[in-house]
């Protein structure tokens, strides 16, 4: 059994280790864990993004979806400069910026330590022999020796990373990693190894609301997060939310439009099987706030975000993938609500779920909604501003998913 492990590691190293790759998507693999690469900015609480770093680790923890023998990374420049990595390691996650010691795992990209990544690529390492299981958390430690200028990031985690001064890819201990923020630095996928014959992973494709915005922070209570929960290794979910993402228009913060980043970040993915789209909360609003990451901030109609969604449709039916349409959420109460803003949300959502379009519906407008005032989230899963759900909340967004319709 041995031998023939330490020859599939050989042989798939072979298939994905070229420095830069067009895709994600080889040979028996699957997502396990995924996150949207976003351009550098300040956000909204301090990030390294716009420093970057230099002879500086970066130990990123995430929690798998999926398990498998085998386990690679990958790493995004779609929104910076060209980076040079001077070494990664991979491990089980221990507590904080610990890691298990008799887990971690030199990577290499190409058979080599450290890699050059060409700006606006993704890669993806070569195989390590990390045997992985649902829901298990890894932890990921990349050194830069040399200045990498500002960073593609992810910056909505929900989770802590840690930085520490000079190579600590090989320590255990968590000690040198004194500085934290909660977003994530170029690493925008970890990908296990599949033995099943079929396509095994859900995309879950959105805004904040799919990123996470109000869980708590390293307590994994995202939507997707609890989704995966519910499949426990049935199929694999990744999530690809960017708070404040649009359907129709690109921003300076938070990415590409919708349209423009599924092929990336949907279907691009290796063993996509289908997709739930929560989008469109944004477009809506953004033309009644002043806000420089909505420039431009074009007034929407419903047929506008129509279009939008249909786009998504094509692309992914031509592709074979499954489309599960959610609909857009209350937000009665956020402070730039307005009638006009409920009419456009409404006759949205009266499309998704009655147009039969899309092979699925997902109503988290009415599992997180008020019964009392439709138009609003039910007070119990508030986070507090009226528009992004709580804990408890993101639970019973998972729970109104059809199981089947996956």
């Amino acid at each position: 059994m041995k031998r023939t492990m330490v020859a599939l590691a050989a042989a798939t190293s072979l298939l994905i280790s070229a420095p830069a790759v067009a895709s994600a998507a080889g040979p028996g693999w699957a997502g396990g864990w995924a996150a949207s690469a976003q351009p550098p900015t300040a956000g909204f609480e301090p990030n390294w993004s716009l420093a970057g770093f230099s002879d500086q680790s970066v130990r990123q923890v995430v929690r798998l979806t999926a398990g498998g023998p085998l386990i690679r990374i990958r790493l995004s420049t779609v929104h910076s400069g060209p980076v040079s990595l001077a070494g990664a390691t991979i491990a089980r996650t221990a507590e904080g910026g610990a890691v298990r010691p008799g887990s971690l795992r030199r990577l290499t990209f190409g058979h080599r330590a450290g890699v050059e990544i060409p700006a606006g690529r993704e890669i993806a390492s070569d195989a390590a022999a990390l045997p992985v299981g649902p829901l298990d958390e890894v932890t990921v430690t990349l050194h830069f020796a040399r200045p990498t200028g500002p960073t593609t990031f992810h910056e909505g985690a929900a989770a802590t990373s840690f930085r520490a001064a000079g190579d600590h890819l090989s320590d255990p201990s968590g000690a040198a990693f004194t500085e934290t923020t909660h977003s994530w630095y170029f690493l925008t996928g970890v990908d296990v190894l599949d033995t099943s014959p079929r396509r095994d992973t859900v995309v879950a494709f959105g805004d904040s609301i799919t990123d996470g915005a109000g869980s708590t922070v390293d307590a994994d209570n995202r939507y997707p997060d609890e989704l995966a929960e519910r499949l426990h290794g049935r199929f694999g979910v990744l999530n690809e939310g960017i708070g404040g993402n649009r359907v129709l228009s690109d921003s300076p913060c938070f990415g590409e439009a919708a349209t423009k980043r599924f092929a990336r970040d949907v279907l691009s993915r290796p063993d996509v099987r289908s997709v739930i789209v929560l989008e469109g909360i944004n477009d809506i609003i953004a033309s009644d706030i002043e806000f420089e990451c909505f420039v431009p901030n074009p007034e929407v109609t419903a047929a506008d975000l129509i279009a939008g969604h249909r786009s998504l449709l094509r692309q992914a039916h031509a592709r074979g993938v499954r489309v599960i349409g959610a609909t857009v959420t209350p937000v009665k109460g956020f402070a730039a609500y307005s009638e006009r803003i409920e009419a456009v949300r409404t006759e949205l959502n009266t499309w998704i779920r009655t147009s039969g379009e899309y092979d699925a519906v997902a109503d988290f407008d009415r599992a997180l909604a008020d019964p009392a005032d439709p138009r609003a989230l039910l007070a119990a899963y508030d986070s507090g501003d009226h528009v992004h759900p709580n804990d408890a909340g993101y639970h019973a967004m998972a729970a109104a998913v059809d199981l089947r319709a996956l």
